[in-house]
């Protein structure tokens, strides 16, 4: 059976102090699945957890296609042995890189078996990837065609340009990547007046009156008290977790965490711990471990316990739990840590975020983190929070202290998208790019699903992961779309499970009807074509099922 979560009553209904069902995954044989129900005893003080429904889908894999796939990676691997055999007696022509001969006696600094995946699986299908765009991202790209006489070692350009491919696999939720419109002209403007770059840290020379700007107005735009702005998305993670966490804290990580944020909390020299993928009762446990056993051999408290999460998770099309979450972190004290690089813009009914999709309190999340790559069409990202948190940061983050400023064109640009999101800038076009994005997703997934493809994700959320599994049909399946002028990301081991490798496709309010009427025939053609098409069930939700006995309840501080 699929596996579904709810977080409200089917069709929407609520009442106060409803218990709430937190994420029963049924199996075939009627069990649980990874299963989970309440963590927490009492009553929510709104009365309600969810406000909305909350509909999550992972179907199960099924149990012949999960057999072929392993099948098809030890096939795989025994020929990469082979051909690594041939390549040892210079029967084969080795193209990868490997230690000189002069240097066989040195400790190796290459190791040649790590390497082992990248050549023989990855290289049979690297011409899916890294295909080179002439054109505006937009939702329509131009791009560069290219062939290989070498088994995709290296790539030689045929002088050709295929146009017009459907761009599904951008991130460009709201469609501000345009070279046209205004935000196109004010950026240009700033061009004119502030130049390119800045040529130095925001601590020296490099604060420019468009920084204050723009980090007063995402601190209006989150609704927090301050914020700090970056030049660069992955290091805001990775370099703003280890100012507010070290040794003697605690950091509880989703496992399926961005690699920024993994990086970010490694680098802090805290105690890691994992909990299980959205899992409530996975967190919970942990939590109460934490608190009740405190610190490894002394057992004293955690100086600081901070939970962290993203809002939309990009490459399962899951959305936080986010008031199940905070739930908990009242209960037990600790801090949340927010990363919102895709759901910022891209979700709730004024783009705000995970927090505006679930109607909750800013303030109830300590640590507000997010990107402008996104669905600003900029670069970089930004910390939001109380101002306290932000002068901390001031101080002793090292993106502050060594990182170049923002370019002031790419300020200009998120500021004049977010006032337009905002609507600020005298127009509801923000707002109809936001409703739009809503109605897109909703159309393709529901799509997609009719058509008998196994769909993984929230309902809501733009990132659509199709389950290819078998890592024959990653390379066809991105060929073969671009072959129809669909342009699509494939994604699979070592960014995915073994066996669950997938296209992702990004839905954005720049897709018309038509558009993505255009790419769903093609993609069901070729999902006939490969066989894709493995879904047993059809999602619709169960109004029998069973909802947890359990509430949640916050204690007085």
């Amino acid at each position: 059976m699929p596996r579904y979560s709810t977080g409200d009553a089917p069709g929407g209904h609520s009442s106060p102090y409803k218990p709430v069902m937190n994420g029963v995954h049924k199996t075939e044989s009627g069990g649980l699945k990874n299963g989970y129900r309440g963590a927490l005893d009492g009553k929510f003080l709104n009365g309600v957890l969810y406000k909305r429904p909350f509909n999550e889908s992972f179907e199960e894999t099924p149990m012949f296609v999960a057999v072929l796939t392993y099948m098809g990676y030890g096939i795989l691997t025994l020929f990469g042995y082979l051909r690594d055999f041939l390549r040892a007696w210079k029967i084969e022509k080795c193209h990868n890189a490997t230690e000189r001969d002069d240097q066989k006696d040195f400790v190796p600094l290459y190791q040649d078996f790590e390497n082992f995946y990248t050549r023989n699986l990855y290289m049979r299908i690297r011409d899916n990837w890294n295909r080179p765009v002439c054109s505006v991202p937009g939702e329509r790209v131009d791009v560069l065609e290219r062939y290989t006489d070498d088994y995709n070692w290296t790539f030689k350009f045929t002088g050709r340009v295929i146009k017009g491919v459907i761009n599904m696999g951008s991130y460009n939720y709201l469609g501000f990547a345009q070279n046209q419109g205004v935000c196109a002209e004010r950026s240009a403007q700033v061009l004119h007046q502030y130049g390119g770059g800045v040529c130095s840290t925001r601590q020296e020379m490099g604060n420019l009156d468009k920084h204050e700007e723009l980090e007063a107005l995402v601190a209006r735009f989150l609704g927090v008290e301050a914020a700090m702005t970056y030049g660069m998305g992955f290091a805001t993670n990775s370099m703003n977790i280890p100012a507010l966490a070290g040794k003697g804290c605690l950091i509880l990580s989703d496992e399926l965490n961005h690699a920024s944020l993994v990086l970010g909390a490694r680098l802090s020299g805290a105690t890691i711990r994992i909990f299980k993928h959205n899992n409530m009762q996975s967190l919970e446990k942990l939590l109460r471990d934490a608190i009740v056993q405190g610190q490894p051999r002394t057992h004293r408290p955690w100086k600081k316990i901070l939970i962290v999460v993203e809002g939309i998770y990009s490459m399962e099309g899951s959305i936080v739990r986010l008031p199940e979450v905070i739930a908990l972190k009242k209960k037990y004290k600790a801090y949340l840590y927010l990363d919102e690089a895709h759901s910022i813009g891209a979700l709730g009914p004024t783009g705000r975020g995970v927090v505006d999709y679930f109607g909750l309190d800013p303030r109830d999340v300590d640590i507000m983190m997010g990107t402008f790559t996104k669905s600003f069409g900029g670069a970089g990202g930004y910390i939001g929070g109380s101002k306290v948190l932000i002068d901390y940061l001031r101080k002793h983050s090292h993106s502050t202290a060594y990182a170049i400023s923002m370019s002031p064109p790419v300020a200009e640009q998120i500021i004049t998208s977010m006032k337009c999101i905002m609507g600020e800038d005298g127009t509801s076009l923000g707002q109809e790019r936001v409703r739009q994005l809503a109605e897109n997703t909703r159309y393709f997934r529901r799509r997609l699903a009719e058509m008998g493809f196994i769909i993984y994700g929230n309902s809501d959320s733009p990132v659509v992961p199709l389950m290819l599994y078998m890592p024959a049909k990653i390379g066809a399946f991105g060929r073969e779309m671009l072959k129809r002028n669909i342009g699509v990301v494939v994604v699979g081991f070592p960014a995915t499970p073994i066996i669950e490798s997938r296209a992702r496709f990004c839905v954005s309010a720049a897709h018309t009807k038509e558009m993505l009427d255009l790419a769903l025939r093609e993609i069901s053609e070729v999902g006939d074509l490969l066989q894709l098409k493995y879904s047993r069930h059809h999602f619709v939700p169960l109004l029998d099922r069973p909802f947890d006995e359990t509430t949640y309840e916050e204690t007085e501080d």
